[in-house]
């Protein structure tokens, strides 16, 4: 089992960058797929993006490519999401996730394919 930490989460204006965390533990990080998925108010959970196990794969939602971008580092067990350019759309809670199970092109952004999650981290950006 692996437990997943996010953090670098908070409130900032329409414009600004932050860089999300997800720090984990437990088992060997580099055996997991991990992915970033959102929450905004009153809406479902929403795929953000993905990387595969050694980073050299990366998967987006089409209306984020070219803002966020996604990268991990094995050696300290931390995925990141690095945000740029954030307006209103993108307040939400963003959870980490992480499976062992295969990847693919077709499967990459549906939820039920990750079996571990953080708590979150809240992101308000303001207007």
């Amino acid at each position: 089992q692996v437990q997943l930490v996010e953090s670098g989460g908070g409130l900032v204006q329409a414009g600004d960058s932050l860089r999300l965390s997800c720090a984990a533990s437990g088992r060997t990080f580099s055996n997991y797929h991990m992915a970033w998925f959102r929450q905004a108010p009153g809406k479902e959970r929403g795929f953000v993006s993905a990387i595969s196990q050694s980073g050299r794969t990366t998967y987006y939602a089409d209306s984020l490519k070219g803002r966020f971008t996604i990268s991990r580092d094995n050696a300290n067990n931390t995925a990141y999401l690095q945000m740029n350019s954030l307006n209103p759309d993108d307040t939400g809670v963003y959870y980490c996730a992480a499976t062992r199970d295969y990847v693919s092109s077709t499967n990459y952004n549906t939820p039920s394919l990750y079996d571990y999650w953080g708590q979150g981290t809240p992101v308000t950006v303001s207007s």
